[in-house]
């Protein structure tokens, strides 16, 4: 089965609430995941908080996540 966002929440700065296709869902902070040229803009929330939902969470500058990751990060945020 490929893994990907059916549905996202911003929950302020960061932080996303995701739910898969696959019945996982869960909170994520994705500040620390922010590195490198298209990720840089994401820092300010009002940039952040555009994404869409596409099978996973994309942004209008080409930003973008692969849904897998995202889902392990759920998944690990679960099990802390």
């Amino acid at each position: 089965m490929f893994v990907h966002v059916v549905e996202a929440r911003h929950l302020g700065a960061c932080r996303v609430w995701l739910r898969f296709n696959d019945g996982v869902e869960g909170e994520v902070d994705l500040a620390a995941e922010l590195e490198g040229e298209v990720f840089e803009p994401l820092k300010v929330p009002a940039v952040f908080e555009r994404f869409t939902v596409d099978d996973t969470l994309e942004w209008p500058n080409g930003a973008d996540f692969a849904p897998e990751f995202l889902h392990d990060l759920v998944v690990s945020s679960r099990a802390a």
